[in-house]
Formats: C-alpha cells, structure tokens, sequence
C-alpha cells in the first residue's frame, strides 16, 4: 500500500530538481560572464598601461576588481559543486547542463573568435592601433571556450543532450563568417580589376581591405573546419544537422549564388542595351554580384554533394528548396517584365527608366527560370502515388499559400488605387500608371498559384486513385440467439462475427422464448458455428449500416435489422410501455 505514495512523491520531487538546475545553471553562467568582463577589463588595463593599473579610471578600475574578485571565487564555487554532483548520471542526463554548455559553448566561441580576427586586422590598419581590448577579449572568451570544450568531451561526465548543437553551431557560425568575408574580399579585388584604383578619402593601401577581408575569411574558414571536421558535425545524422545543411548550405547559399548571377546578366544587359549613366556606375555592382555568385555557388555545391549521401528526406527538402528559391527569382522576373511593359504602354517616351526596369525583369526571368526546370522538372511529374515524395504536398500547399496571400493583398492595393483615382482629385498619371506595379506582382502571383493548385489537386486524385475503396463497414452487431443451448458456442460466434465483418463490436443475447417456432429452445437442434458464422455473413451481405440487428435461431432462421440510431425509443401508452427499435426505413 506504499506505492502509490512513492509514485506521488516523484512528481514533485522531479519538479524540484529541474527548478533547481535551472537556477543554478543560470548563475552558473551569470558568474562567468561577470568574471570574463572583469578579467577582461584589468588584462586590458594591463596591456594598455604597462606598469601603471589606475590611469584616472577609478571606478572602470574598482568595477573590474569587483567582478573578477568577487565574481571569479563564486563562479569557481559554483561550478566544483555542479561539477561533483555531475557524477550521478541523472545529473548528466538532465537537459539543463547540456543546454548551459551549448549556451556558454556558443556565446565565448563567437566572442573569442571576433576578437582574436579584431586582433589579427588591427595590425592591418594605417590608424591608431586598438589591440589592448581586442586581445584581452579574445584571451579571457578563449580560456572559457577551452574550459567548457573540456567538460564537453570529459570521459567520465559527458552531456547526454545536444552534442550536435555545439558543433553545428559552430560550423554554422565559421560558414557564414567565412563566406561573407570572402564575398568581400573577392568583391574589392575583382572591382579593382575591373574599374581600376578608384579615388579614396584614406591614405591606405588598395590592398589592406582586402587583407582584412581574407583574415576574417581564413579565421571563419579554420573555425568551420574544426567543428565541421575536427568535432565531427559532418557524421551527426540529426535534424537538427540535416536543417542547417538544407537552410544554410543550401537555402541561403541559392540566394548569394542566384542573386549574384541574376545582377551579372543585368549589368551585361545593360551594357549592350542600355548605356543611359557612365560606365564606371554601370560596372559598380559587377564585382561584387561575381564574388556572391562565385562562393555562393561553391557553398551550394559542396551541401548539395553532402546532402545526396544523407537520408531521402534530405536529398528531396534540398531539390525542394532549390526549385523554391529559382522559383521566386522567376516569379519575381515576370512580375517585373509586366510592370515595364505596361510602363512602356503608358508613357512611350520615357524610354530610359522602362527599359532599366524590363532589362531586370528578364535577368531575374533567364536566371530562375532554368534552374527551377532543373531542380523540379515539371515534365517528369509523379505518375502514381508511389512517386510522389513526402515533402512534395507540403511543398505544394506552402508555395500555394504564399502566392494567394500575395495575390490578395496585390488586390486590395489594386482596388485602392483604383477608388483613389475615381473618388481623388489626383490629376498626375493614368489609372494604368497607378496599378501596374501590382498588377505584374498579381500575375506572377496568380501564375504560381494556379500552377501549384493544379498539381495539387492531380496528387491528390493520384492518392484518391491509389487508394482502395472503403465500401461502408458494420461497426457493432447486436446478436439475439435463439439455438438450443450446448449447440451454438455463442462466444465463439460473436468472435467469428466480429472477424468476418471487420472488427465489429458485437453484442450477444441469449433469448429466453421459443425461438418462435412454438418449441423449446433446446428441442431445436443448432447449426454449429461454422454453419451459423456462414448464415450471418450471408445475411449481412450488402448491408451498409453501421449498427445491425442479427436474429439468429432455428431451422436457418436469420433476419437482419439495420438500424439507424443505438439503443431504443420507448413509447408508453396509459400504463403500458412498448420498446421499439428504429428501423433503417
């Protein structure tokens, strides 16, 4: 009889110590943050003035002397008596230490590395030198860094719980650090080469932004490596591994690497069609739309690579998203291309600014619509259910859902321009001039739409085909027995009953009468079950009801009732009272 008080015991008793991790954990972290700003504060001090600590500063001073002194002995404090309560396994298999390490993994991982980049490209620099901080930051978040690595990959007091997340988010920080930064890079070198030394306000050297840039590249580059490499982010194969693959490598690298050569073929079309400005403002954007296109393509390859040797579901969600993002650069071009052309409807002669606008439409168009073919093949669509992939419907509803909420509200910003210059006394512009913007944004929108809608609806007549056909089932039979009682096992029937009409919930009654044959029930002599079991699937051959009355008795006597409510309507009369079952005429 104790049990039960132990079970209730374990609730709160759980609940407890959940509250009590998390408060410990958060000043846990609180402390070690307030310790790394004070440390940082007296190192920098240190580096910057050498042999004298109190250079007017006082209370910048007496702050940091609080927080390292005060602060560093409690965080210490703290962590030895996490740090010995981690030997039972239920303390290392709570979710709060593995969610504190990846926080502070994170947190002094992004910092530290910032600041040693800070450090490297402050040498880079034709000004005053700002090392002291960046070095004393990068020192004190390193050493916490190294720290909790440590207790990340400690034998005997491993967290259980997000080991992916800490190298993940590394590689994730390291790949978009070192990508950005080589897009930089890149950029100024390739419009160096292309336009020549522009004029500039400093003094510096053409070349120190690009060295700057490269350092930041090379430290995302070493930083990503480790974690992706080194830490073994590559092999985890989690969600949560699989999603950044698909939003960073794949997603977000279609966009640098789309939108780069979609600004190529516009500034290339622009030189051949549309010399309107001076040729060092056209080939301004070159450089840097070649750099995007460059590293956002090798980005995209290698995750497109990595992501064929993970499960079908990736493979698919990376098809799936890169016909997305080649989808919106297409949609967005026919958008486009009809705005300039009803621009050109209206006013023939303003032939400059229509012809800028329909020559970025057709880049956006000739760039997305190709890779989109590529990646979705609209000629090759699923031919029966057994195609057609997962993520395919839900890819179809959300893209459905985008473009009619975009057509929508491209409607209602068509319907007020229009009410504007019919109830206005607006006198610039043509009632066109006023709509065409949404008006291209409403066709593009309907475009998409209509197309997704209409394979949605041929998956779904796929799956509705695929599909077997579900004739109407009997879900509870009410058994009344009329045989002589040793002859029909009735437990025994209503089981066979059940299995023959597909799981059936049957109910059983023993009648008490004379089977209405004027004989005793046990006179008459019963079929057997097997018998009895094939009379009632006979009866109930093409019965579509849900409930039915089975009247079984002598003499193969069968009569089924199909019935349209449960239970009974009870009509009483003076005093007498009659039970009626509902018929299903």
């Amino acid at each position: 009889m104790t049990a039960p008080a132990v079970s209730a015991a374990t609730a709160p008793t759980s609940g407890l110590a959940t509250l009590r991790r998390l408060i410990l954990y958060v000043l846990l972290l609180a402390l070690v943050v307030i310790s790394a700003s004070g440390l940082q504060g007296l190192l920098e001090r240190l580096f910057r003035t050498a042999s004298t600590l109190v250079s007017g500063d006082v209370a910048g001073l007496a702050l940091s002397l609080a927080f390292t002194l005060i602060g560093g002995p409690l965080a210490l404090l703290l962590w030895w008596f996490v740090w010995r309560r981690l030997d039972d396994e239920s303390e290392r298999r709570a979710p709060g230490w593995g969610l504190y390490l990846a926080g502070t993994y994170a947190v002094s991982l992004i910092i530290a590395t910032t600041s040693l980049l800070n450090l490297a490209t402050s040498f880079i620099d034709t000004h005053e030198s700002r090392w002291p901080s960046p070095l004393a930051n990068g020192i004190v978040w390193s050493a916490i860094w190294w720290w909790h690595r440590w207790m990340w990959k400690h034998p005997r007091k491993p967290s259980l719980h997000l080991e992916d997340v800490r190298a993940v988010v590394g590689s994730v920080f390291g790949l978009l650090l070192g990508a950005g930064a080589a897009i930089a890079a890149l950029g100024i070198l390739l419009d160096v080469a292309i336009r020549g030394f522009a004029p500039a306000a400093t003094l510096e050297p053409w070349w120190f932004p690009i060295l700057r840039s490269v350092a930041w590249a090379a430290g995302g580059a070493a930083v990503w490596w480790w974690h992706w490499f080194r830490e073994g982010g590559r092999r985890f194969q989690t969600r949560l591994a699989d999603v950044t693959i698909i939003a960073v490598g794949i997603f977000v690298a279609g966009i640098a690497a789309l939108g780069g050569l979609g600004v190529i073929l516009f500034v290339l079309l622009r030189l051949a069609f549309d010399r309107s400005g001076p040729l060092n403002d056209l080939l301004e954007p070159l450089a840097p739309a070649i750099a995007s296109a460059v590293i956002g393509t090798l980005v995209w390859r290698y995750h497109r690579t990595a992501s064929v040797t993970r499960s079908t579901r990736t493979r698919r969600a990376s098809l799936l998203v890169t016909s997305a993002v080649a989808l919106a650069a297409a949609a967005s071009g026919v958008g486009v291309v009809v705005n300039a052309l009803l621009a050109a409807a209206v006013s023939p002669l303003a032939g400059g600014a229509t012809r800028t606008l329909l020559l970025g439409g057709i880049s956006s168009l000739v760039v997305g619509a190709p890779v989109w073919w590529l990646a979705w093949k609209p000629r090759h669509q699923p031919r029966n259910a057994e195609d057609i992939p997962p993520g395919r419907r839900l890819y179809l509803v959300a893209f459905f859902g985008v473009s009619a909420v975009v057509a929508l509200i491209t409607l209602l910003v068509i319907g007020y321009r229009l009410f504007e210059f019919l109830l206005g006394e607006v006198a610039g512009g043509s009632v066109l001039d006023r709509i065409r913007a949404p008006l291209g944004l409403l066709v593009a929108a309907g475009l998409v739409a209509g197309h997704h809608f209409a394979l949605w609806r041929h998956d779904r007549a796929l799956f509705a085909a695929a599909a077997p056909a579900q004739k109407p089932t009997v879900q509870r039979v009410t058994l009344v027995i009329g045989y002589s009682p040793g002859s029909v096992d009735p437990e025994a029937l209503a089981h066979s009953i059940a299995d023959s009409t597909g799981g059936a919930k049957v109910t059983t009654w023993l009648r008490a009468d004379d089977g209405g044959a004027g004989l005793p029930p046990s006179s008459v002599p019963g079929p057997g079950v097997e018998e009895a079991v094939r009379q009632v699937a006979a009866a109930l051959e093409g019965v579509t009801a849900q409930q039915v009355l089975v009247m079984a008795g002598p003499a193969g006597r069968m009569e089924v009732i199909p019935l349209t409510a449960p239970g009974a309507l009870v009509v009483k009369e003076g005093t007498a009272s009659t039970t009626v079952l509902p018929g299903a005429e």
